[in-house]
């Protein structure tokens, strides 16, 4: 059940504040009976409710009376301050990823063979934007058919959003799809690419009817590839990550003759 506490007040503060919505204008001794906050700490409780603005007070008065601000307008007042709470947290968490960014980029990765997989829609769409972001200096990508898998329109404005990423940050990138592929991407995607992809000088599509894998070429040292689901059907069955210079050679090598003859996208 909801509580006034899920809303960042104490125990006694909550308890205070509903008592004082049934008492009306009302004195801290006779508060303190009301809500069974104890004497001794029914001004701190009423002050802080106070600075809260939970309550109005009646300072002419003798004893001094406090009233309950109507509850809409407490709520709304809570919600507010948690709100900012929040978004003070945001910022505060933005600025640790910030410092930390730099400090582990300056570590030199191992060069070795490695290699990892992920099974699943969520799972391998994780390690394809993953990787994405890892990369420095090049992007590849090769797409043949659409999964039914996948939902293309999430999933293809969330890469398009790493592809912008990447070019900011001085990465090249060249996409080769087939027109099968091209058609199915959502409309979101086609006006992010004309009104803001296409014109950069380090990003290019291209498409031919020669493409008959998926797969992904990361800094010619990487290739995640897609692997079909073994029994036939059109679905992605997962995702390998393999990281081994010689390998992601031997994959350019065979598609630098299909991107050379394909043709560039225009809409």
């Amino acid at each position: 059940m909801a509580s006034l506490r899920d809303l960042g007040l104490s125990e006694y503060e909550a308890r205070a504040y509903r008592a004082l919505l049934n008492t009306g204008p009302t004195t801290a001794k006779e508060l303190s009976r009301a809500s069974d906050v104890p004497m001794g700490r029914i001004y701190d409780v009423l002050n802080s409710i106070e600075q809260y603005n939970l309550v109005r007070s009646q300072t002419a008065s003798r004893p001094k009376k406090y009233v309950a601000v109507e509850p809409s307008t407490a709520l709304d007042r809570l919600l507010d301050d948690k709100k900012r709470e929040l978004e003070e947290k945001a910022e505060q968490y933005e600025n640790i990823v910030d410092e930390l960014s730099e400090e582990l980029d300056a570590a030199e990765p191992v060069e070795e063979q490695f290699w990892t997989a992920s099974v699943g829609e969520e799972e391998t769409t994780d390690l394809l934007l993953e990787r994405l972001t890892a990369a420095d200096e090049r992007i590849i990508m090769v797409a043949s058919t659409p999964s039914p898998q996948f939902d293309v329109t999430e999933v293809g404005d969330q890469i398009v959003e790493e592809l912008e990423e990447a070019i900011e940050r001085g990465v090249d990138v060249d996409v080769l799809l087939t027109r099968e592929m091209v058609a199915s991407l959502s409309e979101e995607v086609g006006r992010r690419y004309r009104e803001r992809l296409s014109g950069e000088e380090s990003f290019e599509v291209r498409t031919s009817e020669d493409v008959t894998g998926t797969f992904n070429l990361i800094d010619d040292m990487e290739v995640v590839i897609q692997v079909p689901n073994p029994l036939g059907s059109r679905e992605t069955f997962a995702m390998i990550d393999l990281k081994d210079p010689e390998f992601a050679g031997e994959v350019f090598a065979e598609f630098e003759p299909t991107w050379s003859e394909a043709e560039p996208l225009s809409f």
